[in-house]
């Protein structure tokens, strides 16, 4: 069975391709952009690193500047998050009948409630699995220190295939400041063990 997990290449995204995978599963990685930043391509290395296929789908600006401005409305960054990956994960139900995402226990962007989950299930026809969501950070961090060689660096300094870039470089070019973003660490993993 072919799954398509919503890949950013860090960790968390890995992981879940990698237990899909060790599950039997077909695994396809796939990275959403909104064309703001090529930012895709870090994914596409990551995505390399660890011998699984990957594809880059382009979605529709508008939708990321929808994105910005609730962040910019709201003085931080969640429910635009949220919007985004909810919109992502409706396109891609569309297109997929198994997708996956690397969402953990304790996130809080991108997450979307059960509710949700089984709505976009049921609308679509689809299977939506996130195979981290009862795991804490530090099972995480100790399973993909063991799996992957990850670079690390501050939110902000590294540009990575996540949502984040894309929303910092739309608010950037608007020059609204960045100072509602949290301080937290991100990921990319440069090669599989």
């Amino acid at each position: 069975m072919e799954v398509v997990v919503l890949y950013s290449g860090g960790k968390d995204s890995s992981l879940a391709a990698h237990v899909l995978e060790s599950m039997g599963y077909d695994v396809n990685l796939l990275t959403a952009n909104f064309g703001v930043l090529d930012s895709w391509k870090h994914a596409r290395e990551a995505a390399e690193a660890i011998g699984l296929p990957h594809e880059v789908k382009r979605f529709d600006i508008r939708v990321m500047k929808k994105a910005c401005e609730m962040i910019v409305k709201d003085g931080f960054p969640k429910n635009g998050i949220n919007f985004l990956h909810r919109y992502v994960v409706g396109e891609v139900a569309k297109e997929h009948n198994i997708l996956a995402d690397g969402t953990r226990r304790d996130d809080r962007v991108p997450w979307l409630d059960l509710k949700e989950i089984r709505s976009i299930e049921d609308r679509h026809g689809v299977e939506y699995i996130a195979p981290l969501r009862g795991i804490g950070s530090r099972t995480i961090k100790k399973l993909t220190e063991n799996l992957f060689k990850i670079e690390k660096v501050e939110s902000g300094e590294l540009q990575n295939s996540d949502y984040e870039s894309e929303i910092r470089e739309t608010l950037k070019r608007k020059h609204v400041l960045l100072n509602m973003f949290p301080h937290h660490v991100q990921s990319r993993v440069k090669w599989r063990s």
